[in-house]
């Protein structure tokens, strides 16, 4: 660390990288939340928050172990588009009614904010992690700086779904984006995707977007004619 420039400029690199890559985090728990009564939804926002930052605590002290390990990202990546079309097909109309479904639903969003946060957040730890440049205060700073940008992005966004519903495609979209980012990045396809086909280190994403919104629509739609309710809401 070059003095105290050296940690000025960690610190605000850390900052910016907290606030790029937190906020599709941000997006995954307000989709899950939205829909879910008022006191379950901020308990749901805060043991999430404190899941993602458990979990992003446990990966970067696993990071020289875990994050470079082959195929895991593509399997992280498969695992976020299963949740982003869950997402985009769930009717924002439905509400838990008894005490047991409300549990239920409390436990499902959990698992997935998990889930999925585990899956973004291998980019953000790494990132994280080279921005501190070996100072374990740094990363400890950086680490604790998502958890109110995680909390205050989520209820920022899970106000826009609820205003403006037709939003809820555009998150499922962008976890399809991060979904096709994270499988060429994965070490057992990015050297033979910088190599052989580069065109789809840009394409993949857009093509993971695209998936999601055509396959979570046609599940919604499929449900709708099967229940008899109108597809078009939300």
């Amino acid at each position: 660390m070059d003095g105290g420039f050296g940690i000025v400029a960690a610190v605000l690199e850390i900052c910016l990288i907290d606030l790029l890559l937190s906020g599709d985090n941000a997006v995954v728990i307000a989709l899950v939340c939205r829909g879910l009564p008022a006191p379950m939804w901020r308990q749901v926002v805060w043991l999430g928050t404190a899941a993602a930052l458990v979990l992003r605590i446990a990966l970067t002290a696993a990071a020289a172990l875990v994050l470079n390990q082959p195929f895991l990202k593509l399997v992280g990546a498969v695992l976020l588009l299963a949740i982003a079309i869950q997402l985009v097909a769930q009717d924002p109309r439905s509400r838990p009614e008894t005490g047991r479904e409300q549990r239920r639903d409390l436990w499902r969003a959990l698992a997935t904010i998990v889930v999925a946060d585990t899956v973004m957040s291998l980019d953000n730890v790494l990132a994280v992690a080279a921005a501190a440049r070996g100072s374990y205060l740094l990363l400890a700073f950086g680490l604790l700086l998502s958890v109110p940008i995680l909390i205050f992005g989520s209820v920022m966004v899970a106000r826009l779904l609820d205003r403006y519903p037709v939003l809820i495609l555009a998150g499922g979209a962008l976890l399809g984006w991060v979904a096709g980012d994270t499988a060429v990045s994965d070490t057992a396809v990015k050297a033979w995707v910088d190599r052989q086909s580069s065109a789809l280190a840009i394409a993949a994403p857009l093509i993971g977007a695209a998936y999601v919104l055509l396959h979570g629509r046609l599940v919604r739609l499929l449900r709708s004619r099967r229940s008899g309710a109108d597809p078009s809401g939300g």
